[in-house]
């Protein structure tokens, strides 16, 4: 094969959502697969919707992802010249023309097909014209498509796709006031920059056909076309905003991980086998478009869930520990005067799904409850349970190391001298300490919390009980 160049070309007109990320991915593994380069462009012709914070934000996730591109960013309003250019190489060999339409006349060619039930497009009306304009318009270039024959995709994906070219309308390759339009700067970057395959999703088919007559016009080599099956919600319908069709920042800033996100879209449309879980080596040894389905790809958020879970079990201390400190931030929680992040992720980090729902349930061994769940209180809390809590309390100050095997031995002896349920002990002391009736195992998380706090959150408990 040769030197292999892909390239992932977002549009900065609002975030990089989960679909465009999918593309980004498969198109770095194939790259990285091959030993070749992989390209970023930034689409930004549409100037009325394109923003500058839209391309921070897909820059931004680009490295959130780790997909490091070998080229780019190039932006396409930068290359105006050099569409300009080929626009004219092609007017100059037979292959555009100019054509003088007005908006009504369009308008009118639209109305006039659809009446006689026919496909509403431009007629070529100036396809072959000599006469001279009416005064005051400016006019479009269009490229003079075939009207005979067949475009052939021979789609690495999903094989052999022939569209006639009588299908086809003559399209407008520059507008009227200079700029270039899409299809011809695809094809004139994908020419530029030696890309030998385009690998994007299916809803660029209907684009293909055009692309690869403008290729052919400008003796072109053609790239391999590949494209990617639609993803859907778990309805089956196309994936939107209610299926988690949102930013791959949003997945970020909700502690999803990274390479837990890049699993769950590298099966979106491929398969190795019935491996599920894929470190980002093993995508890049493994990844290949033969593999890859032609029908579309459903986005389940509760396997994303899942695979996160997975990897927050199995990650490193560090790696936890970096990831809580940062969603505690977020939650306006500073771990600087409290237990050592490390610990306090190990003790949880098989009941996250996500670090923003590890960093909920850590709140407690930073911050002091300011209330206390209300119907465990009616529940749980009365005078003969300020007395209970008091007797715990005593035995805990007097241990000399408050680790969760003297606590356990605590509650044990609590419990017999008592004469009690553990229930009648642990449950109170677990609201007292946390504020809920929800927490790892209550040795381990007294422990975690150290002995001065949980002391003192004891006598918060004591005397709240007793003022009942």
């Amino acid at each position: 094969m040769t030197n292999v160049r892909t390239r992932f070309p977002p549009s900065p007109t609002g975030y990089l959502h989960i679909g465009s990320a999918r593309t980004a991915l498969f198109n770095y593994l194939f790259a990285r697969q091959h030993g070749g380069e992989f390209v970023l462009r930034i689409e930004d012709t549409d100037r009325e919707r394109s923003t500058d914070e839209a391309v921070k934000v897909i820059l931004d996730s680009m490295e959130w992802m780790g997909l490091d591109y070998d080229e780019g960013p190039f932006y396409q309003t930068k290359r105006f010249d050099r569409y300009r250019e080929v626009v004219e190489q092609l007017l100059a060999d037979g292959h555009a023309y100019k054509c003088y339409c007005s908006p009504e006349e369009l308008t009118e060619m639209r109305e006039t097909a659809m009446a006689n039930k026919q496909k509403p497009r431009y007629n070529g009306y100036w396809r072959d014209r000599s006469d001279p304009p009416g005064e005051g318009i400016e006019p479009v270039i269009r490229f003079k498509n075939p009207t005979t024959g067949s475009v052939v995709i021979d789609d690495a994906v999903k094989g052999p796709i022939t569209v006639e070219n009588s299908e086809l309308d003559d399209l407008v390759i520059m507008r009227s006031d200079g700029t270039p339009t899409y299809n011809l700067c695809v094809v004139v970057d994908d020419l530029d920059m030696e890309i030998t395959h385009v690998i994007r999703g299916d809803d660029h088919v209907n684009n293909t056909p055009r692309q690869i007559n403008i290729f052919k016009a400008l003796g072109a080599d053609l790239p391999i076309f590949a494209h990617l099956p639609m993803i859907l919600g778990e309805d089956g319908k196309r994936m939107s905003k209610r299926h988690g069709a949102v930013s791959v920042m949003q997945y970020a800033e909700d502690g999803y991980l990274r390479d837990a996100l890049l699993n769950h879209l590298v099966r979106l449309g491929w398969s190795h086998g019935d491996q599920e879980i894929f470190s980002v080596g093993e995508m890049t040894k493994l990844f290949g478009l033969d593999n890859v389905n032609s029908s579309g790809a459903v986005f389940d958020v509760k396997k994303l869930d899942w695979l996160n879970q997975q990897y927050i079990q199995n990650a490193s201390t560090d790696t936890l520990a970096t990831g809580l400190v940062e969603h505690l931030g977020k939650a306006g929680v500073s771990t600087e005067n409290g237990p050592a992040p490390a610990l306090v992720a190990d003790l949880l980090r098989d009941r996250a799904v996500t670090f923003a729902e590890m960093a909920q349930g850590a709140k407690p061994f930073y911050q002091a409850p300011t209330e206390y769940d209300a119907k465990a209180v009616k529940k749980q809390f009365s005078a003969v349970t300020a007395e209970h809590l008091q007797l715990v309390h005593d035995k805990f100050a007097a241990l000399p190391e408050f680790t969760a095997t003297a606590i356990d031995a605590c509650l044990q002896a609590s419990v017999a001298e008592l004469e009690v349920g553990f229930g009648k002990i642990g449950l109170p002391l677990r609201i007292a300490v946390t504020g809920t009736t929800a927490s790892p195992a209550l040795d381990q998380t007294l422990a975690v919390m150290g002995q001065d706090r949980v002391l003192g959150r004891i006598k918060t408990a004591v005397e709240y009980c007793r003022s009942l």
